[in-house]
């Protein structure tokens, strides 16, 4: 089994919204990387549409459905972001995460419970919690054909509820594990989260990871925590591609990964 690698796009945007341009470009970076060996391709919109804009998903979706038909589109969000006026000149308002996703139908929506007063996002959904709407939203994204994936921690209860309202995959919030890893002693972190990915194996919940992964810590998450699909990485890659350049990074993460 192969591990995907999903760039997210989210800081070149964060670049380009510094000034009053359309440089960077988003789509030129999308493709870029899939040239140079990205299995797909994330973004985060947010109402505050701080980094990835809703007019950044319409052109992505456009631009892989014309030249890359086979590359995934993910798109992670709160399901719950309502529409937001835009307060920059130029800038579309944002019409809401499910609007969003109606229009585009990517082949991954990845579900994730954060607000605008988070500076990123920083934990898993909490299913313990009415999960009634939460539930139908899965269903209807299931029904534009969207697979969808919950942003979840590495909780056995938490995942079989998950499973229970119907994802299909989950995506482990990876930061604690990062943490660690930074600090020098992950085995505690690390053994959470590969007894959590066998449990989802078990249930049959399809796993992806992502947050703070890169270049010193991935191999040996992807290495111990069993049958992780795909990995989005974008804020560690964005800073490593300044270093090393992107078609070495994109290389490079894939021999992490162990594709090349």
């Amino acid at each position: 089994m192969t591990t995907a690698l999903s760039i997210n796009l989210n800081k070149i945007a964060l670049i380009r919204n510094s000034r009053d341009t359309e440089y960077p470009s988003v789509v030129e970076h999308a493709a870029k990387c899939i040239e140079f060996g990205a299995d797909g391709i994330t973004v985060h919109p947010r109402p505050d549409q701080r980094h990835i804009r809703a007019d950044d998903c319409y052109a992505l979706a456009g631009f892989l459905k014309q030249q890359h038909p086979t590359i995934e589109f993910n798109i992670e969000g709160n399901p719950f972001a309502p529409a937001m006026v835009s307060s920059r000149k130029n800038v579309s308002d944002y019409p809401g995460f499910m609007e969003i996703i109606r229009t585009i139908k990517p082949a991954q929506c990845t579900l994730v419970p954060d607000s605008n007063e988070q500076l990123t996002s920083d934990h898993g959904f909490d299913l313990r919690k009415d999960t009634n709407q939460l539930k139908a939203i899965i269903e209807e994204c299931q029904s534009l054909g969207c697979r969808v994936s919950l942003f979840m921690d590495p909780d056995k209860e938490q995942l079989r509820l998950a499973k229970d309202i119907g994802a299909d995959r989950i995506e482990f919030y990876t930061g604690p594990y990062a943490d660690a890893h930074l600090k020098g002693d992950a085995s505690n972190a690390l053994a959470l989260f590969t007894a959590a990915g066998d449990y989802a194996a078990e249930i049959g919940l399809g796993v992806n990871a992502g947050h703070d992964l890169n270049l010193h810590n991935l191999k040996t998450f992807v290495s111990n925590v069993p049958n992780v699909l795909e990995v989005s990485i974008g804020h560690a890659f964005t800073v490593d591609a300044i270093e090393l350049g992107l078609k070495e990074t994109v290389k490079r993460y894939q021999v992490e990964l162990g594709n090349l």
